[in-house]
């Protein structure tokens, strides 16, 4: 198959005149507006510079700067200024002579002298590493900020290269294009650049794969007059339709592109053969009303018979990047199934070109203030240049960014609704918490359940494609790393992520401060060597974990100060000597020497300074009959008597458990679960969060539920102020209609 820039490639060089008589003719019939002059003169510095420089397939350098300035022309066509700053992208090198940008910005002016700096900065980027691919993303999403010609000129560079990878070794030819089929590719999928998408993504299969590329390439080949007369004799009964009906078209047949064709073997698990949708055809009308397009959709349903769930309406409802068409997929006289796709003459332009299509239509500039592919498209820009200029992305999330990007850069898509009706496009296998983000961050953040089509459902519920959606909010309700595990939107997860690490900077802080009171308080002088030694003989990761720790009320700063005095007493061992901490006695001696809202049985009396954190699995509040775990250097884990786990541990920790009982008077609200059942119906949820909410102002804090046929299960974790609050509760929510069980929920 021979790729659309071949035309005069093999001459290119050979005569430098010849080149640029070439290139000024391609000009003249692409684009808008040009200056001549403008392209001449880069033309002429560009060979200049490079006249030393060769490629290495053995031509002039500025071949190479040529061919990128013809796919900008002929196959992303943009403006004058885009075509002279490709003719010198690659000037601002280390050669000799030596040009530098001011170079350019005194020859060419201000706009060309930003884009091939954009586009520089973008160079050199293939390595095998995550780290450096996720730099990558960062780089070409930067080059959004000022003018986005700069990653289209870069679309057009690595076309040309991939087109020209032959002559490079082994191992960069396959490093290059990894990177292409992982980053190009799904950006000039998401720009809507589908026809240098699929260019992209067959040469990178064909450099990775060779033996699958060249096994299907050889299989379409041997089919290729069967499918042709197939082609022939499927449209000829539309086109006399069409015609009757005096509609001006184009029709036409097309096999999918080879890496298409390869991924349905793979997920099918189907042989080229055993394939029946290797080619679509394309009618595409002379004409900008929508309308005729469906009309046509009518009469090819007339003709052959219509698969009713494989129609999809992309012109009504377009894709992110503003791709626009009817598809439907119909059945041939002999069974096989056909994919046919119907659009008007400037949707297909849309549709191969993307982003350059619309400026080659609205002629607007592609600075900072061009809207590119529609509203959807912006704002996915916009969010990712957020995230990538964010300075607090740590190496740590380096793979799940790279991941996201990857999700939402190459997605499957479903349309979603809200109450409203408004539309709501997210990726395949959203969750409700993934579409709560999608209409606000507040909400994502705050959400604690979600109907859908009237009907309850869990916060992991997979949407499908035409759902309505209601999300349900609490003030009370923060995020928690478990939704991690089902969302797939990058909007939640960044949401997400940021929230909790905000939070976890607060708490470390918080622990900071607290620590450095209390040493002060003990005139205790512990450099930060000394502290990190003994921090680790207490099993601490390091500093951070153990300030997170003491201001997230996982360790007991007390307690803490007894194990280092016990370090600093004269005579005790070097820290770097000491693998264990004091003997169990120390630390059940310093445990009872204080309490705060909890006694330890059997000590003398209580002061203010206990540290002891509420075990999770059964959430105690006072009023429960209560148990202690004592954990090496951390606060009390307070348990339920009854709490399994507590009882399958007790015979192994003896020795660290300790009776507990509250203090006469306890202020504040406990967290605990609440374990519901019943029949489900319409405005259900809302009736038992209204009755929860309607008892003393009782404060939610989350809500899952979800519902199988009549019948839902659900859990609402809620703040109680003891037991009674707990069960008047529960007397409050059995009188909702269709609620047959609640008890509380051990987790």
């Amino acid at each position: 198959m021979k790729m659309l820039a071949d035309i005069a490639e093999d001459s290119m060089g050979t005569n430098p005149e010849e080149d640029l008589r070439v290139l000024l003719e391609a000009c003249r019939l692409s684009l808008h507006k040009l200056d001549e002059d403008l392209i001449e003169r880069a033309f002429r510095f560009c060979v200049d510079i490079h006249k030393n420089d060769v490629r290495a397939d053995g031509k002039p350098y500025y071949t190479h700067l040529l061919a990128v300035a013809l796919i900008v022309v002929r196959e992303i066509p943009l403006d004058d200024i885009s075509v002279a700053a490709a003719l010198l992208h690659d000037t601002v090198e280390d050669h000799e002579p030596r040009v530098s940008l001011e170079d350019i910005r005194k020859q060419f002016g201000n706009k060309i002298a930003e884009i091939v700096d954009g586009v520089t900065k973008i160079k050199d980027i293939s390595k095998s590493k995550e780290i450096t691919r996720a730099e990558s993303y960062r780089k070409l999403l930067l080059s959004l900020i000022d003018d986005i010609r700069v990653i289209l000129i870069k679309f057009a560079d690595r076309l040309h290269n991939m087109r020209t990878l032959e002559h490079l070794s082994e191992d960069r030819k396959k490093r290059i294009a990894l990177e292409t089929l992982e980053i190009y590719a799904p950006f000039a999928h998401r720009f809507g650049l589908g026809t240098i998408k699929w260019e992209l993504e067959d040469l990178s299969f064909k450099y990775l794969n060779r033996e699958q590329y060249d096994a299907v390439k050889t299989g379409l080949k041997s089919t290729r007059q069967e499918r042709e007369d197939f082609i022939s004799k499927f449209i000829d009964p539309i086109a006399i339709r069409l015609k009757e009906n005096n509609i001006t078209f184009d029709i036409s047949g097309r096999p999918k592109h080879i890496y298409s064709i390869y991924n349905k073997m793979r997920v099918r698990e189907r042989d080229l053969d055993e394939l029946y949708d290797l080619f679509a055809i394309r009618i595409i009308l002379n004409t900008d009303d929508k309308n005729e397009c469906f009309f046509v959709y009518g009469l090819v349903s007339e003709i052959y018979m219509p698969v009713p769930e494989r129609f999809k309406d992309y012109i009504s409802v377009p894709k992110k990047n503003n791709y626009q068409s009817l598809h439907t997929t119909v059945i041939a006289g002999d069974g096989k199934r056909v994919e046919v796709q119907i659009r008007t003459k400037s949707m297909h332009e849309i549709a191969e070109k993307g982003v350059a299509a619309h400026f080659n239509y609205k002629q607007q500039s592609l600075g900072k203030n061009f809207t590119f592919g529609g509203k959807d498209l912006e704002e996915w820009a916009n969010w990712m240049k957020e995230i990538f200029t964010s300075e607090n992305v740590g190496d740590e999330d380096v793979q799940q960014l790279l991941e996201s990007f990857k999700l939402n850069l190459y997605q499957q898509e479903i349309q979603v609704f809200t109450p409203q009706g408004e539309l709501r496009v997210l990726p395949i296998k959203s969750t409700p918490v993934d579409f709560a983000f999608e209409i606000h961050s507040a909400i994502g953040l705050h959400c604690i359940g979600a109907k859908v089509n009237g009907r309850i459902v869990s916060l992991d519920y997979k949407l499908q494609n035409g759902e309505q959606v209601e999300i349900i909010t609490s003030k009370n309700q923060n995020p928690n790393r478990d939704w991690e595990r089902f969302i797939v939107t990058h909007k939640a997860k960044q949401g997400i992520r940021k929230h909790l690490n905000e939070e976890k900077r607060t708490l470390t802080a918080e622990g900071k401060e607290l620590w450095d009171r209390k040493i002060k308080k003990h005139n205790l002088h512990i450099d930060d060597d000394m502290l990190e030694k003994i921090l680790q003989i207490l099993k601490f990761e390091n500093k951070g974990d153990f300030y997170f720790k003491l201001g997230n009320n996982e360790a007991n700063v007390d307690l803490n100060i007894a194990l280092i005095k016990e370090r600093l007493k004269p005579g005790a061992k070097d820290p770097d000597q000491v693998s264990s901490v004091p003997k169990q006695e120390t630390i059940l001696k310093t445990v009872r020497e204080s309490s705060n809202g909890i006694f330890v049985i059997g000590s003398k009396g209580a002061s203010s300074s206990i540290a002891y954190d509420y075990a999770k699995c059964c959430n105690p509040v006072p009023g429960d009959h209560i148990m202690g775990i004592v954990a090496t250097g951390s606060a009390i884990k307070v348990h339920r008597k009854t709490c399994k786990n507590l009882i399958d541990l007790q015979d192994k920790i003896q020795g660290r458990i300790v009776q507990l009982q509250w203090a006469s008077v306890q202020q504040g609200e406990f967290i605990t679960a609440i374990k519901l059942e019943g029949e489900d119906r319409p405005g259900l949820l809302h009736e038992v969060t209204n009755a929860i909410v309607g008892f003393n102002n009782t404060n939610i804090r989350s809500v899952n539920i979800h519902a199988v046929g009549s019948e839902f299960k659900g859990i609402v974790t809620v703040f109680v102020k003891n037991t009674d609050h707990l069960h008047r509760l529960f007397d409050k929510v059995r009188k909702v209609k269709g609620i047959t069980t609640i008890d509380r929920y051990e987790g």
